[in-house]
């Protein structure tokens, strides 16, 4: 098969048609020929020339062939050349603009398409010019006589405090080869600053349109030359004639009250405000009549204690100043005193709170109640600065000089005491910090004699089992319910006893518990007086000192009995006539010198008769 299938493919090859030659030669071939137009530049480049702003070209035609375009083209090395212009229809001319291009050295060249023969015309190439741009440069731009600032910028803006029918004046001057005119606009007021220029330039302007406003403005130069060049430029200017306010600054502490002489008066310039306006310059300080311009942030007062006025009037940076404002700063630097306590009745039976005051003075400021308080604690002895029971100081609930403690059981603060002391704070911060005052915590019990219902029915008896027998009646008292029992002595001993002598027991009784739910009790005694002389009687309850009482005391009570005989077998015989002569005597000797006839004893002499 396969020798086969070589003969058919050569077979087919050489039956391949291929074209002829006579063909070939019947084939139109069309070639584009030169187009034989000449264009040349009318009117320049010449050699040399300088082009500057706006420059008009013409070509001019000549030769055989339709032009249907021109092509232009700029060089500066005459190797890179750029299109400028392409026209298509007549006139054939073209406005070069000289500062689309940097200045130097350029030359151009022009082509024309020639429809007739579908062909460029050749490049023509004109003169060597030089483009030499003059663009104007603004040396100088201002507003006259400002109140502040120089208008260079947003931040230093050109500030005046003008009146409505005022006059600005502008200045301006620029360097260029050709300058014109210059125009003005954004400026304040009504209606538009005319050119000035074209002709004779005044370099400025004097504008008043009588309603020149308050508010920032950014008035703009621009400068014209002939070459159709322009610069612009802008000023920053403003206009203020409102006066700046102001609000209170920091003063001091911030309190009412100062605690110091020395006075920082803080945040002075931020508490003034001139709105949009040109700003503050400072703030002026008067004190005592004196005025003190501030021009920072701070400033440090001495003044006297008491009440001091001060003010502060805001200047803004043209000049206008505001209404003044005035504060009185009270200075105080005298800490508080006290005065003293005033404190329930604490007993170890009390059940409820105890209410605890504390007065105090301050002649500054006052005193401030919100910071002053009272702190307590328990010690033993009620003396030191800190409670050895507690062993810290605690505050009472109450905030101020007034409140109360409480606790779950007197009871168990008997015979402690009860150790208080008073933090003083003024207004004005001054603190004082009290000596610790000491109160004790008494028992809540008394048993006591009622005095005037315990007496002896006899003072003076004769002494004997039979004839020497007093009664003794008495009444006991408690101040509140007793449950428990009770003893109670009588005990004598003689009233002209040396330390040697002791009391001796007489009865000895026992109350039973319950006996002084009522709080009294009455109880009756009999002794027997057994020998002449005065005895002291002596009732005491509780001798052993088991209950817990508020006043010891009054647990003994004493009475005296005398013991002395009725009988008149040992009086002295004489002591009557003794008496009788001794006034006889005396009656003559006032007789004698009242008559002034009685020559006087001798002082022995008349002793001895007195005797007699």
């Amino acid at each position: 098969m396969r020798p086969l299938l070589l003969i058919v493919l050569a077979l087919s090859l050489v039956m391949v048609s291929w074209p002829t030659e006579s063909l070939l030669e019947e084939k139109s071939i069309v070639q584009s020929v030169d187009s034989a137009l000449t264009i040349t530049f009318t009117g320049g480049p010449d050699a040399d020339e300088v082009f500057t702003g706006l420059n008009t070209l013409t070509f001019s035609i000549s030769g055989s062939g339709t032009l249907a375009n021109l092509q232009v083209e700029i060089s500066a090395d005459s190797t890179v050349w750029n299109e400028v212009e392409n026209m298509t229809s007549t006139p054939w001319l073209m406005h070069l603009d000289s500062t689309q291009f940097a200045n130097g050295s350029y030359s151009l060249r022009v082509r024309g398409w020639d429809s007739d023969v579908s062909n460029h015309s050749n490049w023509f190439i004109s003169n060597n010019f030089t483009i030499a741009n003059q663009i104007p440069v603004i040396t100088s731009f201002s507003v006259l006589s400002p109140d502040h600032g120089s208008g260079a910028s947003n931040s230093d803006r050109a500030w005046f405090d003008i009146e409505e029918t005022g006059t600005l004046s502008f200045s301006w001057t620029a360097v260029d080869d050709d300058l014109t005119h210059a125009g003005l606009v954004n400026v304040p007021g009504s209606g538009s600053v005319a050119n000035d220029g074209p002709g004779t330039l005044d370099y400025g302007w004097l504008w008043s349109p009588s309603d020149l406003a308050e508010g920032k403005y950014n008035p703009r130069l621009t400068v014209y030359d002939g070459s159709g060049l322009s610069a612009s430029q802008t000023l920053f200017m403003g206009i203020d004639r409102t006066p700046p306010t102001m609000t209170s600054p920091t003063i001091g502490n911030g309190k009412v009250w100062q605690d110091s002489s020395e006075v920082l008066i803080d945040d002075i310039l931020s508490s003034a405000d001139d709105g949009s306006g040109s700003g503050i310059a400072n703030v002026k300080l008067n004190q005592s009549g004196v005025w003190t311009i501030i021009a920072s942030e701070s400033t440090t007062l001495s003044l006297v204690e008491g009440q001091t006025i001060i003010g502060f009037k805001p200047v803004d940076l043209v000049g206008n100043e505001g209404d003044e404002i005035q504060f009185n700063i009270k200075v105080d630097i005298t800490k508080p005193e006290g005065i003293g306590w005033t404190v329930d009745e604490l007993t170890s039976s009390k059940t409820d709170v105890a209410n605890i005051s504390f007065s105090s003075y301050d002649e500054g400021s006052g005193i401030d109640f919100v910071e002053s308080k009272i702190e307590y604690g328990f010690d033993y002895n009620g003396i030191g600065t800190m409670p050895d029971i507690s062993g810290a100081w605690l505050s009472i609930a109450e905030t101020g000089l007034s409140g109360t403690v409480g606790l779950t059981s007197w009871a168990t603060k008997s015979r402690q005491y009860l150790l208080l002391r008073a933090t003083l704070v003024d207004e004005a911060g001054n603190e004082f910090i009290t000596i610790p005052a000491a109160f004790q915590v008494l028992p809540g019990k008394d048993i006591s004699w009622n005095l005037s219902q315990t007496t002896l029915d006899k003072l003076v008896v004769k002494p004997g089992e039979n004839t020497g027998k007093v009664q003794l009646s008495s009444l006991i008292e408690s101040n509140e319910v007793y449950g428990g029992a009770l003893t109670i002595w009588l005990e004598a001993a003689p009233a002209d006893r040396n330390a040697d002598v002791q009391w001796t027991l007489v009865d000895s009784k026992l109350l039973p518990a319950g006996s002084l739910s009522d709080m009294s009790e009455n109880m009756t005694w009999n002794y027997t007086v057994s020998d002449r002389g005065q005895w002291d009687l002596r009732l005491t309850i509780d001798p052993f000192n088991i209950i817990d009482e508020r006043d010891e005391g009054n647990n003994a009570h004493y009475l005296v009995v005398t013991g002395a005989s009725l009988s008149y077998s040992n009086a002295v015989p004489s002591f009557a006539p003794g008496i009788a002569i001794l006034l006889l005597v005396g009656f003559a000797l006032g007789l004698m010198i009242k008559k002034r006839k009685v020559t006087p004893l001798p002082i022995e002499h008349s002793h001895q008769n007195l005797e007699s």
